[in-house]
């Protein structure tokens, strides 16, 4: 018969305690999150009336036709996933291309090359000299000046070649280089097969920093017709405000005010919609990906 060890009183007092811990930082997440979704769906006097708590109150789509019939923010929606899209791929493309080479331990010049590239983390020209170097290359006002000079993370670039040293033993690229493989071949064919875990970690990570990226925009873009889906979700939440001393009649503010809210609630549905899609297709690989480095031996 198998015999299991049991937990002492205070092993299990203190499994209870972060059970507890775990279950109200659960609670203090999903409530907003449900508040906003059961408000993008309610009637816009109940919104205001704060009658929406947990569940809809009188069901309604009017805030989706709304948002799906605003020009500008079905523009800045496809601008941000044409940002998050290719922005990604650049990243990831630039990440592996830079982790490989100081993964080698033939490469001689990859511990300076690392050290100042870790530099950059702490240390940059500042906001006035990288808009004056995006000017120079002409990406004022292009989709480039979004993607070019944010192509790579060094704390993910670190994270990359961490687990490119640690799980690609030598002795495979030595089989490689007997079989005739080249470096550029052992990369594509043997690295990036067994990489799969960081690589959709990077990609979640890359891929929700650009989704949610709206400072570059605001500092390197002027056309309305460029700019992605969370520039206007600002406009819609900061700069949206009614007049009151336009509005007389005291019916139609009130109807004013309760599409406003309803807009701004059924946008911030839509425009989290991509990163709760793409998220359950990595998480089975980013509890691998995340522990890179924290066992050695």
């Amino acid at each position: 018969m198998k015999r299991s060890i049991r937990d002492s009183a205070g092993d299990r007092l203190l499994l209870a305690l972060f059970y507890a811990l775990l279950a109200a930082a659960g609670i203090m997440v999903l409530l907003p999150l449900l508040y906003v979704l059961s408000a993008s769906f309610s009637d816009p006097q109940a919104v205001i009336g704060n009658k929406v708590w947990l569940w809809p109150v009188q069901p309604t789509l009017r805030g989706y036709a709304a948002v799906f019939q605003n020009k500008k923010i079905l523009t800045g929606f496809a601008n941000s996933i044409f940002y998050m899209v290719v922005g990604t791929t650049v990243n990831i493309a630039m990440t592996v291309l830079c982790a490989y080479p100081l993964s080698r331990r033939e490469f001689l010049q990859r511990n300076r090359i690392s050290a100042l590239c870790v530099f950059t983390m702490y240390f940059s020209g500042g906001l006035v000299p990288n808009y004056m170097l995006v000017n120079a290359l002409g990406l004022i006002d292009t989709r480039w000046a979004i993607i070019i000079p944010s192509a790579m993370s060094t704390w993910n670039m670190i994270i990359c070649r961490t687990y490119f040293t640690n799980t690609i033993p030598d002795e495979l690229y030595e089989a490689g280089q007997i079989d005739g493989c080249t470096p550029f071949g052992f990369l594509l064919r043997i690295v990036l097969p067994l990489s799969k875990p960081i690589l959709a970690v990077l990609i979640l990570y890359y891929g929700v920093s650009r989704w949610n990226s709206y400072y570059d925009a605001m500092i390197y873009l002027n056309s309305p017709s460029l700019m992605p889906l969370q520039i206007v979700l600002r406009d819609i939440l900061l700069l949206n405000q009614i007049d009151v001393t336009q509005m007389m009649d005291p019916e139609a503010l009130a109807s004013m005010r309760g599409l406003a809210d309803l807009l701004k609630y059924s946008t911030i549905v839509v425009a989290s919609l991509p990163v709760l899609c793409i998220y359950p297709f990595v998480q089975k690989y980013f509890v691998k990906g995340v522990m890179v480095g924290a066992v050695k031996g």
